[in-house]
């Protein structure tokens, strides 16, 4: 039943979030420990199907569904130079991953992933954080049930993606509300800004921060007034994987960010999601760090669409195979 104000459900949600399952975690590393084979010897590949097993409840797992979801908004804070790209880049790159050009369409195709890519009102930015927050909370609320459908046709592996011009300095923005810190201690590079812009990236989340202090000590209140309608809708998807017992893989500092409110909601909200790397912003590896992302590969790749996931997908259905396989060979 929906609930008086438009967060109260996500905030019941977050409150009684299920658990995983742990005796399919450990039927998985029984059975690699009777394989013969040193024991431990594949490393993270163990984990990783452990894992499988324990937010799936399959052991040994499968991923026979995965999907990527790109989630794709614009953002008002762009009009302070913040970005060397025109926020028509954003609707640029939708376009072209429809018309199956774009970088992630290759890995999806190379790696059996299904691929969705959801336009979050291209045409309306988000209101300019400096000055306004960024999302009422009907708004961002509706954006997060929105995001919740992304699993609506069945998956059994979500990979998590962004497309938007200056979400680097929105997510900057999030990490300093929700971590600590300021501006200058989470904004880098981003798609190209140099030394001068990435200085206004700071004057501008910290002027944001200032404008929205004393309303920061929740962080559904965060998201709203700092974040964008990618990051809410990211937000209600991991969330609803967790409900329906779904593995993650988040791709990017914008995923990453808005993992950092589910977190700071509920410590175990991201217990079913593992980083797929690193991007090469330093804020990246330090945002992982505080909230025990450890990321699979080491690729370096800052593209966005979801690319990092897609690619680490191949690693997930590789274990999931891995496990399987010398699970019938013990069983024989």
């Amino acid at each position: 039943m929906t609930r008086a104000q438009p967060f109260d459900d996500f905030r019941d949600l977050l409150a009684n979030l299920p658990a995983a399952d742990t005796a399919a975690e450990a039927r998985v590393r029984t059975l690699f420990a009777k394989a013969d084979k040193p024991r431990n010897s594949l490393g993270r590949i163990e984990d990783i199907a452990g894992w499988l097993a324990a937010w799936s409840g399959r052991a040994p797992p499968a991923v026979t569904r995965p999907l990527v979801a790109v989630f794709a908004g614009n953002h008002g804070v762009v009009r302070h130079g913040v970005s060397p790209r025109a926020v028509a880049a954003t609707a640029n790159a939708v376009e072209l991953c429809a018309a199956g050009g774009a970088a992630i369409n290759q890995v999806c195709v190379a790696n059996d992933l299904g691929l969705k890519v959801f336009d979050l009102a291209l045409h309306i930015p988000t209101a300019d954080i400096t000055q306004d927050a960024a999302l009422d909370e009907r708004g961002c609320a509706a954006t997060m049930a929105f995001g919740m459908e992304a699993i609506a046709g069945g998956a059994d592996l979500l990979c998590l993606g962004d497309l938007g011009v200056g979400n680097s300095t929105v997510a900057a923005a999030l990490f300093a509300a929700l971590l600590g810190g300021k501006g200058a201690d989470w904004v880098g590079a981003g798609s190209g800004a140099d030394a001068a812009m990435q200085a206004r990236k700071a004057e501008v989340v910290d002027a944001a921060l200032a404008f929205h202090a004393g309303h920061l000590d929740e962080p559904l209140e965060v998201l709203r007034r700092l974040g964008g309608r990618e990051f809410a809708a990211i937000a209600g998807a991991i969330l609803a994987a967790r409900t329906q017992r779904i593995p993650v893989l988040l791709d990017g500092i914008a995923a990453t960010a808005a993992a950092a409110v589910l977190h700071a909601a509920n410590p175990a909200a991201l217990d079913h999601c593992l980083l797929a790397g690193l991007s090469p912003e330093p804020a990246h590896a330090q945002a992982a760090e505080r909230l025990g992302l450890r990321p699979l590969l080491d690729l370096g790749v800052g593209h966005g669409e979801g690319v990092g996931a897609a690619l680490a997908a191949g690693l997930i259905k590789a274990a999931a195979l891995t496990s399987s396989g010398m699970a019938a060979a013990v069983r024989d």
